[in-house]
């Protein structure tokens, strides 16, 4: 069967995610809640906000006496913010205004907010310089929320915003999703720990601590398993634990060679592969699939069998495996959003794959390019840890010229 295009491959997973129920929920406090995926819905516990808010420092008067560009008017109080109602100067009548200050409560009377810089003082006595429509430079009470109003949904994940929100009608705590187990198996017999003195013909395991890195970034539990030699007995035993997690992430053993047991062994398991390849690179050999939870459970456990190169891995996970995290963490599952940016130097490459190529994106505003860095395939991981995007280019496109708008991925943490 030929690879799926990149497009093909996401609906699929994407099918297959929604799908997906998250576990339980737990309480968390405030503090503790951002990133978390939010399991019952927060409401406002009164208006916001509860009173006319004024946007600006400056003077509360009445628009009907500012209608013309020059008016003088008496002013008679001053409201800062906090002031209580009983501490409010009384209201405002034809010719007078208040002072008042950014956050300040609009006394009654007064519907607009005249800012300092449009007003010309002499004592108790100001003279607009310009008119003033009716609402100018005030939040009307409960224009933001309602009380009672729902102001966050279930299967948002919460952002240092969204925590504002939840502190500003009250809510000190939050029912949330479960945080979803991801079990991470390295397959190979070139693969040692990380404290282990390679061999000259062995490598360090990285990819369990880069795919732990962004299953945390993404909301999981990374669970570490051992390395699984490249023999089918112990890679049975450790896909057998595997499959108690919520999902289970293999690095190595999906390509044709022969010693890539990956996808023999999972068939044991009874798993329906949904993906067997992607027309990609890095990544082209990629499964998906899911198989029977091996905890005796009536529920099946999604799997990836991801490249073994690094960086291959890495891409993979940002492309297929974020949105499944999503899935289970309760959260809507999407697709990556590609961002554009204008290309530093020429690119050439061979037509046939999307590919995702470590870069840098520097500058800012309309000044911002973005360079290819200069790696040494999908195994260079120095190359990519100083790299902060991907380029991505269309399968169709032999060279793309200097100066030209390129899609490129964010990768997860540079969000």
């Amino acid at each position: 069967m030929p690879p799926l295009s990149y497009q093909q491959a996401v609906e699929i997973v994407l099918q297959h995610a929604a799908a997906l129920k998250p576990g339980g929920t737990e309480r968390v406090s405030l503090l503790q809640s951002s990133g978390r995926v939010l399991a019952v819905p927060v409401r406002a516990d009164r208006d916001l906000p509860p009173f006319p808010r004024s946007t600006r420092d400056g003077f509360a008067v009445r628009s009907a006496d500012c209608a013309e560009r020059k008016v003088s008017l008496k002013i008679i109080g001053e409201v800062r913010a906090g002031t209580p109602p009983d501490a409010m100067p009384r209201a405002i009548v034809q010719g007078e205004c208040i002072e008042i200050m950014t956050g300040g409560p609009v006394p009654a009377g007064a519907d607009a907010v005249l800012m300092y810089e449009y007003a010309a003082r002499d004592g108790n006595q100001i003279t607009t310089q310009r008119p003033v429509p009716s609402g100018d430079n005030i939040v009307p009470a409960g224009s933001e929320a309602k009380s009672g109003a729902q102001v966050l949904p279930v299967g948002l994940r919460l952002s240092h915003a969204a925590v504002a929100v939840s502190a500003s009608v009250g809510w000190s705590a939050h029912e949330v999703f479960t945080r979803p187990r991801v079990v991470i198996l390295p397959t190979g017999d070139e693969i040692v720990e990380v404290s282990s003195a390679p061999g000259h013909h062995q490598i360090r395991n990285s990819n369990s601590y880069s795919l732990a890195a962004q299953i945390a970034e993404a909301g999981g539990e990374p669970m570490l398993l051992p390395i699984a030699p490249d023999e089918p007995a112990r890679l049975r035993e450790l896909i057998r634990e595997g499959l108690q997690g919520d999902l289970l992430l293999l690095t190595g053993g999906v390509s044709v060679g022969k010693y890539d047991y990956v996808e023999q062994v999972l068939a044991e398991f009874h798993a329906q592969f949904h993906i067997t390849s992607v027309a990609i690179q890095p990544g082209k050999p990629l499964v998906f699939g899911d198989a029977p939870s091996t905890m005796g459970e009536a529920r099946r456990v999604p799997f990836f069998g991801l490249p073994g190169n690094p960086v291959s891995t890495m891409v993979t996970f940002e492309l297929f495996v974020r949105p499944v995290i999503d899935a289970l963490s309760g959260a809507i599952p999407r697709a990556r959003r590609f961002l554009h940016a204008k290309l530093a130097a020429d690119i050439r490459t061979k037509t046939g794959l999307t590919r995702f190529l470590p870069a840098r994106l520097r500058g800012s505003g309309d000044d911002t390019i973005v360079e290819l860095a200069r790696w040494q395939g999908s195994g260079d991981v120095v190359a990519t840890a100083a790299a902060n995007c991907y380029i991505v280019v269309p399968p169709d496109r032999e060279r793309i010229p200097a100066g030209e708008l390129v899609p490129i991925l964010l990768r997860g943490a540079d969000l």
